[in-house]
C-alpha cells in the first residue's frame, strides 16, 4: 500500500497556486491536487493537476450552437459577400488571362521574298524591239521580271522623247500584268556627241568625269581597247582622254561626283517612269588606277603578241578597290527612291571580293550577283567536276546569304540533259533564273514545268528554308526546309545511266518520300514508272539519267 504523505511546498508551488499568504496558497493547493492510486502491486500512483490559473479551458462552440446562427441576417450577409466575391474575382482572372492571350504579340510570319527575288526573270531584247507577244512568253514562265536592254547610246538620253517613248512603251506593255520591267543599262562610256563630253571639252573644270591627262606627246601608259590590240588613250589637243571601249566612246569615271549626279539622275527618271529594276554592265571597269601604271603581262595568257589585250592582266583597270562602295552608292540611289527596286549586275561578277562594301563585313554593294561556272557545268556533258563541292564554293564565294542569278543562257545547246531537269535543279536553289525566250530552256521546257516550279518557289521552305547539299552514286541532291513546313529533296542524275539513290543512310533523312514533280524526261529512263503524290522508298529508287525529281518530306526527329 501507498503511504499518503503530507505535501510540503516549495518555490515552484507558489508559482502554480499564485499569490497568497503560505497558508492559503497550501489550501489551494490542497482543493486543486488529487492523488489517485494506481496499480497496488508497482506502487504507482496518478496526480490530477487541476486549472493551474483558475480560468476555464477554451473548448469552441458545438454544432448545435452554430446552427443557433446559421440564419442570423449578419451571418447570411457575409457568406453572400464571400461567395459572390469569390466567383467576381475568378471570372476577372479568367477574362484577364484571355486578354492578355488576345493582346499578346503574336510571332511575326516570315515577311514573303521581295517580287525580284519569287519568280524567274525572262530575258528579251533592245526596248527598240519590244513587240506584243513578250508578254505571253513572260507569263509561260510566271516570271515576275522582263530584262530588256537599253542600248548604250541611250543611256544619258532617256529624257529624249524618242528614247521616252521606246521605255514607255515596253511599261505599257506589262503595266496589267504581275510582271516588272527591268532594265540592262551601260553607264561606264558616252559618245564623244554626248552633253557630258560636249562640256567637258568647253570646261576643263568639266573633265573630272574622264580619265583625262594632260600628257604630251607621249601615251600615258601601254593599256589597250578592250578586246583589241591598239592604245585605250585617244588624243585631244594636248591630252590624252580614256576610250577602252568602241571607237569615239569615252570612259567615265563612275565615283565622279559629276557622272553620280547625271547617272544618278537618269535612275530616278526611269525609276518614274515605272522601271523597277536594273542590271548595269561592265561594272568591273567602273574604276580605274589613278596612278596610271602600266599593265603588267598576265601569267596565265595564251596571246603571244603583246599589242594583243590579252597579252597583259589588267589589275590597273578592273576591280579597283572601292568598286563595291561606288556600286552600293547606285543601289542607294534607287532604294531612296522606290525600296521595291533593285540595282544588279548583267555579267559574271569574276571576282566577288571586289564587290564587297567596306564597312559592311562582306557584304556586297549590289542586289542579286551573277557568279560561277554552275550552269555550264551541270549542263556540260563531259564534266569531271565534283557538282557537289563547285556549288558549295559558288555560294561561300558569294557570302553564303546573296541570291543570285543563275544565268540559263550559260546552259550549252548541246546539253545531254533534258532542259526541264536543269530547270527544275537550279530553279529551287537560293536565287533567281534568268531564261532568255530564245534558249533551250525557254523552248524546250513546257509551261507546267514552269507551273510547277513557280508554286514551290512560293512555299516557304522555299523562300525561308535551309539549304543543305548531298552527294551521293554520281548523284548531286539538296534540301530546301523550314521548321513547320514539309521540306524539299531534290536529286539530279548527271551521268548516262540511272543511279541507284541512297542518301537516307548517312544523311538521316526519312526513307520514304513523296513525289512532288519530276523532270519531262525521266520516266523514259525508267523501267518502273513514278506518278506524281506517290510515296517512293529512296533506297530503292533508280534515277533516270540526265533528270531531275524532286520530293516533299518530314524531317526525321533526332532522339
Amino acid at each position: 500500500m501507498v503511504k499518503e504523505e503530507n505535501f510540503v511546498a516549495d518555490g515552484a508551488d507558489e508559482e502554480m497556486l499564485g499569490s497568497g499568504t503560505p497558508d492559503e496558497k497550501l489550501t489551494e493547493r490542497r482543493d486543486e491536487v488529487k492523488f489517485i492510486k494506481g496499480d497496488h502491486q508497482n506502487g504507482d500512483a496518478k496526480i490530477d493537476i487541476g486549472n493551474l490559473n483558475g480560468k476555464e479551458a477554451f473548448t469552441g462552440m458545438s454544432k448545435e450552437e452554430l446552427l443557433k446562427y446559421a440564419n442570423d441576417p449578419f451571418w447570411v450577409r457575409l457568406r453572400w459577400i464571400f461567395f459572390v466575391g469569390f466567383w467576381v474575382i475568378w471570372v476577372s482572372m479568367l477574362v484577364g488571362a484571355i486578354m492578355i492571350i488576345i493582346g499578346a504579340p503574336k510571332c511575326a510570319a516570315p515577311e514573303p521574298l521581295p517580287w525580284y527575288k519569287r519568280g524567274l526573270h525572262a530575258k528579251f531584247g533592245s526596248v527598240a524591239d519590244v513587240k506584243p507577244e513578250d508578254l505571253q512568253a513572260a507569263q509561260k514562265l510566271f516570271a515576275s521580271g522582263a530584262i530588256y536592254e537599253l542600248p548604250a547610246a541611250h543611256t544619258y538620253d532617256v529624257k529624249k522623247a524618242d528614247v521616252e517613248a521606246q521605255i514607255k512603251q515596253v511599261v505599257d506593255l506589262y503595266k496589267s500584268s504581275d510582271v516588272k520591267v527591268v532594265l540592262d543599262l551601260t553607264p561606264n562610256y558616252v559618245s564623244n556627241s554626248s552633253q557630258l563630253f560636249v562640256d567637258a571639252l568647253a570646261d576643263a573644270d568639266r573633265r573630272s568625269a574622264f580619265v583625262w591627262v594632260d600628257a604630251g606627246s607621249e601615251l600615258p601608259n601601254n593599256w589597250k581597247k578592250v578586246g583589241g590590240n591598239t592604245s585605250a588613250w585617244k588624243k585631244q589637243d594636248n591630252s590624252y582622254v580614256l576610250s577602252q571601249f568602241q571607237e569615239g566612246n569615252y570612259d567615265l569615271k563612275m565615283n565622279s561626283t559629276l557622272v553620280r549626279k547625271e547617272f544618278g539622275d537618269v535612275l530616278r527618271h526611269l525609276l518614274g517612269m515605272g522601271v523597277h529594276g536594273f542590271r548595269l554592265k561592265n561594272t568591273k571597269f567602273y574604276l580605274v588606277n589613278d596612278n596610271l601604271a602600266d599593265e603588267e603581262i598576265s601569267h596565265t595568257t595564251k596571246e603571244l603578241n603583246m599589242v594583243d589585250y590579252g597579252f597583259y592582266s589588267h589589275t590597273q583597270t578592273t576591280f579597283q578597290n572601292g568598286l563595291g562602295d561606288v556600286l552600293y552608292d547606285y543601289l542607294a540611289m534607287v532604294k531612296n527612291v522606290s525600296a521595291n527596286a533593285f540595282l544588279s549586275v548583267a555579267e559574271d561578277i569574276i571576282r566577288p571580293e571586289a564587290y564587297v562594301l567596306s564597312q559592311a563585313g562582306g557584304a556586297l554593294g549590289i542586289d542579286l550577283p551573277m557568279y560561277g561556272e554552275f550552269v555550264r557545268t551541270l549542263s556540260s556533258s563531259k564534266t569531271n567536276k565534283k557538282l557537289q563541292q563547285q556549288l558549295q564554293q559558288t555560294l561561300m564565294d558569294t557570302a553564303n546569304n546573296s541570291w543570285l542569278q543563275w544565268n540559263f543562257a550559260d546552259v550549252y545547246v548541246d546539253t545531254t540533259s533534258h532542259p526541264s531537269a536543269l530547270a527544275l535543279f537550279m530553279s529551287l536553289l537560293p536565287g533567281v533564273p534568268v531564261v532568255p525566250v530564245d534558249s533551250i530552256e525557254y523552248v524546250n521546257v513546257s509551261d507546267h514545268t514552269y507551273s510547277q516550279i513557280q508554286q514551290m518557289r512560293l512555299s516557304p521552305s522555299y523562300m525561308h528554308g535551309e539549304l543543305n547539299i548531298f552527294e551521293a552514286n554520281q548523284l548531286i541532291a539538296y534540301s530546301r526546309i523550314k521548321s513547320g513546313s514539309p521540306g524539299y529533296f531534290v536529286i539530279f542524275n548527271p551521268t548516262d545511266s540511272p543511279q541507284l539513290s541512297n542518301f537516307t543512310v548517312d544523311h538521316k533523312l526519312p526513307e520514304k518520300m513523296t513525289v512532288s514533280y519530276f523532270s519531262e524526261n525521266f520516266n523514259n529512263g525508267n523501267a518502273t514508272k513514278i506518278l506524281p503524290s506517290s510515296k517512293v522508298d529512296l533506297n530503292e529508287l533508280q534515277v533516270a539519267p540526265h533528270s531531275t525529281i524532286v520530293f516533299t518530306y518530314v524531317p526525321v526527329k533526332s532522339e
